[in-house]
């Protein structure tokens, strides 16, 4: 899994972008890709390790777990 921090998150359209840590481009985070058992947000700055693969308009993470 890579690793890195939520970017932004807007909590009323369910989705949000992660800065990757190594310095790859954004990911679209959707909240249907939290595992997280209670999140249905992320937090701008929280770091979360994610999977991805490349959606129609670029990268987009398909498995989100946040982490400290």
């Amino acid at each position: 899994m890579q690793t890195g921090t939520i970017k932004w998150f807007d909590k009323t359209r369910g989705y949000g972008f992660i800065a990757p840590e190594d310095g790859s481009r954004d990911v679209l985070i959707h909240y249907s890709s939290i595992r997280e058992e209670g999140f249905q947000s992320l937090n701008e700055g929280q770091k979360v390790e994610f999977e991805s693969q490349l959606g129609p308009k670029g990268p987009q993470a398909t498995v989100c777990v946040p982490y400290s």
